[in-house]
């Protein structure tokens, strides 16, 4: 399935312009989303401008109401954020993003993933190393010098569809300008930046009976979604509510894992170590250790995938241990043939069979966070991967698509990728695949 272009705003029109002192951060800055937190809608919150509008694109695949119970990102908002305005896209089970190089592919991942280490509690500059970069194409300083972009996701899950928006100031200091956590229209909790002398915002957020809501100050450089479990006790219905909603949230943030493999790193041996896999992969033979042990029914299925994309006969995958208390994986090449290391495969390979570890696994073997208040099984891992099908061929991209839609099939593995046009092309007739096209 093909996802229609997005709409586009003139480079230096209103949404540039209104990064960080345009409507979004007026709100944030003078107090309105604070002040509108319970009695207001969104639109009363924000002012003109701030709510997308329409989504410009469709709605992904409906998913099966059993697989909804599990916390998923299923829309990425980029407001104004680096080459996207007014963007809406949908993310179902696999959403590959696809376009020319500066369509904007990798900004749209790198969102999604700020967006997760903030639901992991992480402060907005590991979330955002290079801030300026995500800028929005020459927007232009207010009076004080102030630029930004502003961002947001949907989740899905047993509240239904919850939303967070974010704006965020990226100069002259990094810090959050405003914040809101809503449900239909209904605004849960929500931040402002009122006084810029302070290194806090201002939060308000549902409390329900004769106090309404309740405002207290929160640090300027986290996200107050993550922050408020923290801070509330949940003791009346007003209270439960954003406390749940804040919940459904942080726990589909946290599911989410960045993998990028980098070839380079994976080919020498690993020290023996807990068999979590880190995001470049450089680990895989430790973890490969770990899966032959513990879960043979995975580890051959990645076998069997071994086979179709690697070179020559494969009969297994196993490690042997080398001096120094190293590991090394390699390819069994079958009875009276030598053993094949992954230091000598090609990097086409290396990536291949990282990203199918991924897809084969969960959260148990990968070097994430995951929530811990809620069973694994009633959670959804997004594997986030930028260039998906980088160094790959034609039968290792098909491959991994083939084993992308089997893990993402049940619902507990989902899929967020950028990838070039051949792999787009042959991705589109697969049934609950979305290609989101980025092209002028």
């Amino acid at each position: 399935m093909t996802v229609p272009p997005r709409p586009r705003a003139p480079a230096d029109g209103p949404v540039a312009d209104a990064a960080v002192h345009g409507p979004v951060a007026d709100a944030a800055v003078h107090g309105t989303v604070a002040d509108a937190a319970v009695h207001g809608t969104v639109a009363d919150a924000v002012g003109p401008g701030l709510d997308p509008g329409p989504a410009a694109v469709g709605r992904g695949p409906v998913a099966d109401p059993v697989v909804q119970l599990r916390p998923a990102v299923t829309e990425l908002r980029l407001s104004a954020f680096g080459a996207h305005r007014a963007a809406v896209f949908p993310l179902g089970p696999i959403a590959l993003f696809a376009g020319p190089s500066g369509s904007g592919k990798s900004q749209a991942l790198a969102a999604l993933e700020a967006l997760a280490r903030l639901g992991s509690g992480a402060t907005l500059d590991r979330a955002f190393p290079d801030p300026s970069s995500r800028i929005p194409d020459r927007a232009r300083p207010d009076e004080q010098g102030r630029r930004g972009f502003r961002i947001g996701c949907t989740v899905d899950g047993p509240l239904g569809p919850v939303r967070l928006d974010l704006a965020v100031q990226a100069e002259p200091e990094l810090r959050i300008a405003g914040e809101r956590l809503s449900i239909d229209g209904r605004i849960l909790l929500a931040t402002a930046l009122r006084d810029p002398g302070r290194r806090t915002v201002q939060a308000a957020w549902l409390t329900g009976g004769s106090t309404g809501v309740t405002r207290a100050p929160l640090p300027d450089d986290r996200l107050g979604t993550a922050l408020i479990p923290l801070r509330v006790a949940g003791a009346t219905p007003g209270q439960r509510e954003v406390l749940a909603a804040a919940e459904q949230v942080v726990v589909a943030l946290r599911s989410v894992f960045p993998c990028d493999p980098q070839p380079e790193r994976m080919r020498a041996p690993v020290p023996r170590g807990g068999g979590r896999l880190l995001g470049d992969c450089a680990n895989l033979a430790d973890v490969l250790r770990r899966t032959r042990h513990e879960c043979g029914t995975r580890h051959a299925l990645l076998t069997g995938a071994a086979r179709t994309a690697c070179a020559g006969p494969v009969h297994g995958l196993d490690v042997r241990s080398v001096d120094g208390g190293l590991v090394a994986a390699l390819l069994e090449r079958g009875p009276g043939r030598p053993a094949t290391e992954l230091g000598r495969l090609g990097s086409g390979e290396l990536r291949f069979l990282a990203l199918a570890l991924v897809l084969l696994t969960g959260p148990g073997v990968l070097a994430m966070d995951p929530a811990a208040e809620l069973l694994s099984a009633r959670q959804a891992l997004t594997v986030l991967a930028d260039g998906f099908d980088r160094c790959l061929d034609p039968r290792q991209a098909a491959e991994l698509l083939r084993l992308a839609a089997l893990s993402c099939a049940r619902g507990h593995v989902r899929v967020v990728a950028a990838v070039g046009p051949r792999t787009a092309a042959a991705a589109r007739p697969v049934s609950g695949v979305a290609v989101v096209d980025l092209g002028p």
